[in-house]
């Protein structure tokens, strides 16, 4: 889930990114309305975590922005205001939750799942590269229509890369993604699945970048 966090508090809004980055959540985070609207026009987000009292333009300025604009990427707002008439204030204008600071890390966590879960009700569409076809819904590979199975990590693994063909995933990157933040894994994890991966697939497509990672690039 690629998630945008526009809060303008330092010590509050670095503790949110790595706390959700340790969640497996992308998070980009900027520090004022003006920013994350450019951000939110440029590029796709699944969820925006907002603070109502931020420079520029305020949460409210930019929820109505973003409505009047036909923009409807999912709003949670998370701020010290607790006051009935704010809450009514920001959900009359579009945001899909409301949370109060301070809040638990967990609660927070759950209302993302919940709100992604009502604006993704669909099941994802197949993910594929050549006659490579992975089914994230049904959890299933194929390769040239041949079944082919996976462990759990393995297709998270596959998974993620075909996810984000032509971006270079690093070794760190793929373990937050697959990896409980309190697991104890090997160092060498990613490599091993990698390996295993390859083997499997026969004529595979995910490529090695020395020193960086892995890549299924675009094209296939």
């Amino acid at each position: 889930m690629n998630l945008l966090l526009a809060e303008d508090d330092e010590q509050l809004g670095d503790g949110i990114d790595t706390v959700l980055g340790h969640h497996g959540l992308e998070v980009e985070w900027v520090r004022d309305g003006l920013s994350a609207l450019q951000h939110i026009q440029q590029q796709h987000y699944d969820l925006l975590l907002l603070d109502l009292n931020i420079p520029w333009l305020s949460g409210l300025e930019l929820i109505s922005r973003l409505r009047s604009e036909g923009n409807r990427i999912p709003v949670l707002v998370v701020t010290a205001r607790s006051q009935v008439v704010d809450r009514v204030k920001a959900l009359d204008s579009g945001a899909d939750d409301y949370l109060v600071k301070p809040f638990d890390i967990d609660e927070l966590c759950a209302r993302i799942r919940a709100i992604y879960r009502r604006t993704h009700f669909q099941d994802p569409a197949p993910l594929c590269h050549d006659d490579l076809v992975l089914d994230p819904a049904a959890r299933k590979v194929t390769h040239g229509q041949r079944p082919v199975e996976l462990s759990v990590k393995e297709f998270d693994i596959l998974h993620s890369l075909m996810e984000n063909r032509g971006r270079v995933m690093s070794r760190g990157k793929l373990m937050e993604q697959i990896y409980p933040v309190d697991d104890e894994v090997g160092s060498n994890a990613i490599e091993v699945h990698i390996h295993h991966l390859r083997r499997k697939l026969g004529k595979h497509p995910i490529k090695t970048v020395r020193g960086v990672g892995y890549v299924i690039e675009k094209g296939g």
